[in-house]
C-alpha cells in the first residue's frame, strides 16, 4: 500500500479529534515520534481547536444518567433474531477485497508503512526521534484567551507557538519569561521579533516544575533594558507536566 501526505494528514485530523482507534493511535503516535512535519500539524490542529476546548462549559451527567440507562437496556425485549423479516444479509466479501470498506484497516496498513518508511530514514542517519517536552503551558491574556503555547523541553530550549493574532508594533520585541523559583525571579527564555513559532534557547536552569510560570511581555527592541519583565504582559499560564 503506497504512502503519502495526504493520506497521513488525514489520519493526523483524526487523531487530533479523537476517532481513531486504540490501535491506530498507539501505531501513529510512534509515527508522531519521528516525522517533525507531522507533529508539526498536530500541534497546530491542536493549537486551532484550543479556544474552542478552553471555551466549552463543562457539562457534566445528570446523577441518575446510569440507572435511567441501565433501566432503559434492561427494558428492551431480548431478540433471538436480529434480522428484521424481509431483510436479506449480504454476505460480507473477504477482508482483501472489502479494503475501501474499512477505513480502520486501511488506516492500520498506511501508519505503519509511515513507521517502516521512518524506520529506514532512522537507519541510514537522515532522521532522529522527536524529543517530548518535559512542560507545556498555555498563556492567556487578561481576558482568558489563549494566545500562545510554550513547550519547554529542560535542556536550555524551549519553543514557542502562537495560537491567537498577537499584535507586535516595528519597535517593539516579545521577549518570554520563566519563573523558577521567587528567590531567583523571572528568567529570560529569548526574544521575538515576529510573531511566529520559535526556539527559544535561555539560560541553563533547573528543570521545569508543575505549575512553573510562564509569561510573555511587550517589550523595547532588543528586549528588556533591565532584564527583567517591564511591558504589558500579553499572556501568562502555568506548567503541566507531560506524561
Amino acid at each position: 500500500m503506497s504512502l503519502n501526505r495526504t493520506d497521513l494528514n488525514a489520519i493526523a485530523d483524526d487523531y487530533v479529534l479523537g476517532l481513531l482507534g486504540e490501535t491506530e493511535a498507539e501505531l501513529f503516535e510512534e509515527l508522531l515520534a519521528r516525522d517533525p512535519a507531522l507533529e508539526a500539524r498536530v500541534a497546530a490542529l491542536r493549537d486551532g481547536l484550543l479556544p474552542l476546548d478552553l471555551s466549552a462549559p463543562k457539562a457534566d451527567l445528570p446523577d441518575d444518567f446510569m440507572e435511567r440507562l441501565r433501566e432503559r437496556i434492561a427494558a428492551e425485549p431480548a431478540r433471538d433474531d436480529a434480522t428484521p423479516r424481509g431483510v436479506t444479509i449480504t454476505p460480507v466479501p473477504p477482508q482483501a477485497d472489502n479494503l475501501p470498506q474499512a477505513p480502520h484497516t486501511k488506516r492500520r496498513w498506511l501508519i505503519a508503512a509511515g513507521i517502516i518508511g521512518l524506520a529506514v530514514g532512522l537507519g541510514t542517519g537522515t532522521l532522529r526521534p522527536t524529543p517530548e517536552p518535559r512542560v507545556v503551558a498555555v498563556l492567556m491574556n487578561a481576558s482568558g484567551e489563549p494566545q500562545a503555547v510554550i513547550e519547554d523541553y529542560g535542556n536550555r530550549d524551549a519553543k514557542i507557538r502562537f495560537v491567537a493574532d498577537v499584535t507586535l508594533p516595528s519597535d517593539k520585541t516579545i521577549q518570554a519569561w520563566t519563573l523558577p523559583s521567587p528567590e531567583t525571579g523571572p528568567v529570560s527564555l529569548g526574544t521575538l521579533d515576529r510573531v511566529a513559532p520559535a526556539v527559544l534557547s535561555g539560560p541553563d536552569l533547573p528543570a521545569p516544575a508543575p505549575q512553573q510560570l510562564y509569561e510573555i511581555t511587550l517589550e523595547p527592541a532588543g528586549g528588556s533594558p533591565t532584564g527583567r519583565p517591564t511591558g504589558p504582559i500579553l499572556g501568562k499560564g502555568f506548567a503541566h507536566i507531560q506524561s
